[in-house]
């Protein structure tokens, strides 16, 4: 369905009854990405999945920001009437829901990322730069091809290559200013202050995971004071759609149910 909040028509899949879930993209992705926690836990819980501003399904924002994702985001649940949620991010995601519960801590049981960063390290904030003018001036195809071939574990390629073609075709199909907006606020992102993160925490990464490679999710886990962090074999950054037997398990553990 759409939701039309301040001006900005967003996209968001609900599935199930229950107790709320908010599933939060990361870059180049949508709420397809969360495909195998719908399948796992929406016959017990309320799991909403909205792509975000200028991605996905959502219509393109004037300008966005991680701060300003955030904001949308809490404004959903306002829109939706839900006072408190489980929260769970991929990538960009991951920032964007660390900076939602800094802003209103009461609002979250807990906290789930997969992938996760507390801001991009600088070499990755020129590349993003870089991708951005990219997408503007040729389109998502080439994007999209460097994407499917780097961010995914040589297992991954080797052994579900569908994984790789369900990659590519989510990211080209990102409306390519849409893309570029998102680059630039990731470009542009700083940390969440973790002294104001104080829920549970559990981060998931892949030993081949470029994006948040395992020693830096370590650095992260670390500053946040209830966290614990787990590592998959075989996995790059599309963690979900890479591993989705073990990220479910590690949730279902992390939950106790």
């Amino acid at each position: 369905m759409f939701l039309n909040m301040k001006g900005k028509e967003i996209f968001v899949d609900v599935f199930g009854r229950g107790e709320a879930f908010l599933l939060i993209h990361g870059l180049g992705s949508s709420s397809n990405y969360w495909r195998p926690l719908v399948n796992e836990f929406s016959g017990r819980f309320k799991l909403i999945v909205p792509d975000l501003p200028s991605a996905g399904r959502s219509a393109l924002d004037a300008e966005i920001s991680i701060s300003s994702l955030a904001c949308t985001m809490l404004e959903l649940l306002d829109e939706m009437n839900i006072d408190k949620v489980h929260l769970v991010g991929h990538s960009m995601g991951t920032i964007v829901c660390q900076h939602m519960v800094a802003l209103a801590p009461d609002r979250f049981f807990d906290l789930v990322l997969l992938g996760p960063l507390a801001q991009p390290p600088e070499p990755a904030r020129e590349a993003l730069t870089n991708r951005a003018a990219l997408a503007r001036s040729e389109g998502m195809t080439s994007i999209a091809d460097t994407i499917a071939d780097v961010a995914l574990s040589k297992d991954t390629k080797k052994s579900h290559s569908n994984v790789q073609g369900f990659v590519r075709e989510m990211v080209i199909n990102q409306n390519p200013e849409g893309y570029a907006q998102s680059c630039i606020a990731l470009a542009e992102a700083t940390p969440a202050d973790p002294e104001l993160i104080n829920c549970p925490c559990l981060l998931i990464t892949g030993d081949e995971d470029a994006v948040a490679p395992p020693v830096n999710v370590e650095v992260l886990c670390a500053q946040l004071a209830n966290a614990k962090m787990h590592v998959l074999n075989q996995c790059g950054h599309w963690t979900a759609t890479e591993k989705p037997d073990e990220v479910n398990k590690l949730i279902r553990d992390f939950y106790s149910f």
